[in-house]
């Protein structure tokens, strides 16, 4: 099998991702869906969008979670709908982030700061507020565009080996290398990690965010799955993994975002930073967990079918009292679940915040995604999943009149509840 990606839309992993083993077992695999970004106009709405096989393995070698099937890069991010400043939370996210890698690390006032993934650059203006110089890579061209428009300059491209030679003789080398929800979006990590030593200073540091494997067992965030997710994180083989790229994991730490997720602070080997104990804690706890086994992966797939019969039961005897059901959020996650439950043709329309989604059709199921006005009807459905579950608690907030009109919330995870 040939993986010219140019030619195919998608191909087969059959080594692992961190240490190139051949030694995947596929342990679990989801309904094919689109692409989970893939939202459409009207005048498509009669084109079938392409299916892609989501299928789970596991690195019998390294114990690296990571998707079956790699779909080209080019489909899912030349342009791309998701905008990390239209949630708040997130804004208030970056801010406290930066905070902390100035606090802990305390790298040299003026120095170059670059993020991997800078989508529309809101945690690089942090920074530049702060006094540094920033460059932001993004191969989204709608998000490189307005980051470029508001100050932060923004390469548009994907970051690669080759690329970090020409920021090196163009900025010099940077004392921090970030990259947000980006390190499991990658194919080929050995060359963007390659990339990331040769544009850091010897004293620089990589600091990474990434849904946490841990986080999505426990909590069975399944919906986290989908394509451009290509692999599921854990600390041991990315300790590994990094050694075997001459760079040195000196610090992690579990933060909130997205359901669940870890920030791995990275050096170059032989840098001169100490390695923090948390290393050795999160070492410990995911050989409790018995993370490094294909276990938990069977476990989710379980948690999946229980939760599966429960939504169903609940959205039939919905459908059955003649009553309405609508969504809120339309995330790229609500794709994997809307398939793997099946729910597509049972939700009227979903409500989004996000001005790039309102007046599109979600990926395949084609529902219309439209802006918070239609709650302000005297009557208003019955019920209302929420899809950005991760945001439930702001949702509920925000909508409370809903409630006083007599509709009720389904948040589906981490646990099915009805308020």
């Amino acid at each position: 099998m040939h993986n010219n990606l140019t030619e195919n839309r998608f191909f087969e992993k059959e080594k692992c991702r961190l240490c190139l083993n051949s030694n995947l077992e596929l342990v679990s695999e989801f309904r094919s869906t689109p692409l989970a970004n893939d939202f459409v106009p009207s005048n498509l709405l009669n084109i079938d969008q392409h299916l892609y096989p989501l299928g789970i393995a596991f690195c019998k070698s390294c114990s690296h979670v990571q998707l079956s099937h790699v779909v080209n890069p080019k489909l899912m991010f030349e342009h791309y709908v998701y905008v990390s400043s239209t949630s708040q939370s997130f804004v208030n996210h970056f801010r406290n982030y930066e905070i902390s890698i100035l606090k802990k690390y305390s790298p040299a006032p003026n120095s170059l700061v670059v993020d991997i993934g800078s989508n529309d650059g809101v945690l690089l203006n942090f920074f530049k507020e702060d006094g540094f110089n920033v460059l932001g890579i993004d191969p989204a061209t709608n998000l490189a565009v307005e980051a470029n428009n508001n100050g932060i300059e923004t390469v548009n491209s994907f970051f690669t080996y080759e690329l970090s030679n020409n920021i090196v003789s163009n900025y010099g080398n940077a004392s921090v290398v970030l990259a947000n929800n980006v390190f499991a979006h990658i194919d080929d990590l050995h060359d963007v990690t390659n990339g990331i030593v040769n544009l850091l200073a010897d004293d620089g540091i990589f600091v990474f965010e990434v849904s946490y494997l841990k986080q999505v067992i426990v909590n069975n965030l399944f919906d986290t799955i989908y394509h451009e997710h290509l692999s599921y994180h854990t600390l041991m083989p990315l300790i590994s993994f990094f050694n075997n790229n001459d760079m040195a994991v000196i610090d992690c730490e579990e933060v909130n975002t997205h359901g669940g997720s870890m920030r791995v602070v990275v050096q170059k080997k032989n840098g001169p930073k100490s390695v923090n104990n948390s290393v050795e804690n999160f070492i410990d706890i995911e050989t409790k967990l018995r993370l490094n086994t294909i276990d938990p992966i069977l476990s989710l797939s379980n948690k999946i079918r229980i939760l599966n019969e429960k939504l169903n039961t609940l959205v039939y005897d919905i459908k059955n009292n003649g009553l309405r059901l609508i969504g809120y959020g339309a995330p790229a996650k609500a794709t994997t679940l809307l398939y793997e439950f099946e729910l597509y043709d049972q939700i009227d329309y979903i409500i989004d915040d996000n001005p790039l989604k309102q007046g599109l059709y979600t990926p395949g199921s084609h529902i219309p995604v439209v802006n918070s006005d239609v709650l302000s009807l005297d009557v208003v459905p019955e019920y209302m999943i929420i899809l950005a579950w991760n945001f439930a608690e702001q949702i509920m907030k925000n909508n409370d009149n809903y409630l006083k009109k007599g509709g009720h919330f389904i948040v589906p995870l981490p646990d099915l509840q009805v308020y």
